[in-house]
């Protein structure tokens, strides 16, 4: 084969495989992403799906998306609108009855799930429990199932009651003496019989018959009015067959008042609940039939509370007496203390606090040694402990109102700024002054009982003899410390000596200037002598930095490591709080008649010479303490380039 043969042979297979190349991939299958079913991963959920009874349709559709946003790999419950908003875009609120004058609770405060399972049951409509179960979530199970139990609860409560919503009271199905008349026949003799021949079909029949069970035959309630017992209804009421059958032969309290005693209902008390005292028997009791004591319309302290409504707020801490039940502590009708009391407030807190009341300490805080225990406490209830009205110190400022503006201080000690003045004071009585819990520093030891240890070198006298008072406030103070007075001030009330050295010094130390004596001396206790905070010049350093760095870099003057033998602590007629005129104190080491030193001072007069001129008292780089910065030829040592000694 010749060589043009063989190029162009390669030049048809180049061209080949570019077009090869150019060309679009040969049918390389699509990549798609296939999405997972919630079910793929909610497995068990789906189980338990599978095995109920109802199943929600989106649910049994396998449209969880219809109620949750998508949420991945993140457990957490998202629906696409929170509360009952959810349903209602299915369950249109006609239907529900929602438009209705009475909706059950649940559906009104959005919680539908509160009865229905959202997903599925094995209960009708997907309930949470089948039948009167799913009303017991709410309901307790005990006032409906007494000795004889009415007929339709065996049906269960929707044989009675609407489950959402109605036009009756208590979501009752209809008016409630044309559903009892379902059962109920009011024509039939024994009906009439049993009330007297009265259309108390019109009236409803719950005013005498416990709708759901009772302990009583006939379903009646707990209390029964005697004359409805006896069947003597023509007592009160005019005659059955009478154009107004329940007219009553008199009005109000004048009707009850010819049975009850008007003495005997009040006991003589001076004070009278004010429905009595406008004989408003009614506003009360029930004159047929009730499911509370004595015909009460309702049990316990629900009736009270119908009025009282203030006493029903949530409060942390309630009195138990309450719990116990209003008229544990209060006469229903008539007493003769304040409030309907049964007894004086002293006696009656006495029957339950006999200990507390029982005490006779020295010192009575005033309203417990009046028996005015309602002057601190509510007898009610409170979100206090102790059941105190109000918060510590505002209680106690209603009376103690000078200590309310010494609250506003700079400084205001711990209890007394927490409102917690019974940390110090006891509430009712003490043996100890000013109701205090414990004497002088004993008291003060229960929150600082490690800084009141005794130090083994020097404690302070007051501080010793537990006299925290002598310089402390107890509550508050304009001065750091809680100090009675200005630190200064406050020292030299028993430093005579330093207040008469004060009173000339032409020197005053900075810190005593400032009124700062701690800054050098411990108020309380210290290892070392003179209740210093800190040995020699270490304490010295906290202020004068610049002296503690040349004294760490250069040659040290030896008397500098004790600043005291040089310096007075407090003040001095010589600048810079030296002890002495400057020469004078220099003469007691360096002897100024010495050869040497006349020598190395050009024999000059000792007197006319000023030390701290060349030399620096505490430190320096040069041997001979000059100071750092020196004029060359001094430096030399050739002091007659610049002076000339004169003759004598």
């Amino acid at each position: 084969m010749s060589n043009g043969t063989v190029r162009w042979g390669m030049r048809i297979a180049v061209v080949a495989a570019a077009v090869a190349l150019a060309a679009p991939a040969a049918a390389a299958p699509a990549r798609q992403f296939k999405s997972k079913q919630c079910v793929d991963c909610h497995t068990k959920q789906a189980q338990r799906f599978a095995s109920l009874k109802v199943v929600h349709s989106a649910v049994r559709k396998n449209a969880c998306e219809d109620c949750h946003l998508r949420h991945g790999m993140i457990q957490k419950l998202v629906l696409k609108e929170p509360g009952n908003g959810l349903c209602l875009k299915c369950h249109q609120k006609p239907a529900l009855g929602l438009d209705k004058k009475v909706v059950h609770t649940p559906v009104r405060s959005g919680a539908c799930v509160k009865c229905h399972d959202p997903h599925g049951s094995n209960a009708s409509h997907m309930l949470k429990a089948e039948g009167a179960g799913a009303c017991y979530e709410c309901h307790a199970r005990a006032a409906f199932e007494k000795k004889v139990v009415h007929a339709p609860m065996k049906q269960g409560c929707q044989a009675c009651h609407a489950a959402h919503a109605s036009d009756q009271p208590e979501l009752l199905v209809a008016q409630e003496g044309k559903l009892c008349a379902k059962c109920h026949a009011a024509t039939g003799a024994p009906f009439k019989k049993a009330h007297e021949g009265y259309p108390v079909e019109a009236k409803g029949c719950t005013g005498c018959h416990d709708a759901h069970s009772s302990d009583r035959p006939k379903l009646l309630k707990t209390s029964v009015h005697p004359p409805v017992a006896e069947g003597s209804c023509d007592s009160c009421h005019a005659d059955a067959k009478s154009a107004k059958p329940f007219a009553v032969s008199e009005q109000g309290g004048a009707l009850c008042a010819n049975c009850h005693e008007a003495t005997k209902l009040d006991g003589g008390g001076k004070v009278k609940h004010a429905p009595l005292a406008k004989g408003e028997c009614l506003a009360c009791h029930d004159p047929h039939a009730s499911n509370g004591k004595a015909l009460a319309r309702a049990p316990g302290n629900a009736l009270c509370l119908s009025c009282h409504k203030d006493k029903a707020a949530p409060v942390l801490v309630r009195h138990k007496a309450v719990e116990s039940g209003c008229v544990s502590c209060h006469q229903p009708h008539a007493a003769n203390e304040k409030g309907l009391l049964k007894k004086d407030a002293a006696t009656l807190c006495g029957a339950c606090h006999a200990k507390t009341l029982a005490a006779k300490p020295k010192v009575a805080h005033p309203p417990f040694g009046w028996g005015e225990c309602g002057a601190c406490h509510d007898p009610h209830g409170s979100g206090l402990p102790a059941l105190l009205k109000g918060r510590g110190d505002k209680m106690c400022f209603t009376c103690h109102q000078d200590f309310e503006a010494r609250v506003g201080r700079a400084y205001v000690h711990k209890p007394v700024a927490q409102g917690n003045c019974v940390a110090c004071h006891a509430g009712h009585g003490s043996d100890q002054p000013k109701l205090l819990k414990a004497a002088g520093a004993k008291l003060c030891q229960s929150c600082h009982a490690d800084l009141m240890k005794a130090a083994d070198g020097t404690n302070h006298k007051p501080f010793s003899e537990g006299r925290c008072l002598d310089c402390h406030d107890p509550h508050a103070s304009n001065v750091k410390g809680l100090l009675v007075g200005e630190q200064k001030t406050l020292c030299l009330r028993c430093h005579s000596k330093q207040k008469s050295e004060l009173a000339g010094a032409k020197v005053v130390h900075g810190a005593l200037a400032q009124g700062q004596c701690s800054g050098c001396h411990s108020p309380h206790k210290s290892k070392l002598k003179s209740l210093m905070l800190a040995q020699g010049p270490d304490l010295c350093f906290t202020c004068h930095k610049a002296v503690k760095d040349r004294m760490a870099t250069g040659k040290q003057h030896p008397p500098a490591d004790d600043c005291l033998t040089c310096h007075q602590p407090h003040t001095s007629a010589e600048p810079k709080l030296v002890a002495q005129p400057m020469k004078e104190l220099c003469w007691q080491c360096h002897d100024a008649k010495d050869a040497a030193f006349g020598a190395a001072h050009l024999s000059i007069d000792p007197k006319a010479l000023t030390c701290m001129k060349c030399h620096d008292p505490h430190a320096s780089t040069d041997p001979k303490l000059f100071k750092d910065v020196l004029h060359p030829p001094f430096a030399a040592r050739h002091c007659d380039a610049c002076h000339q000694a004169s003759a004598k």
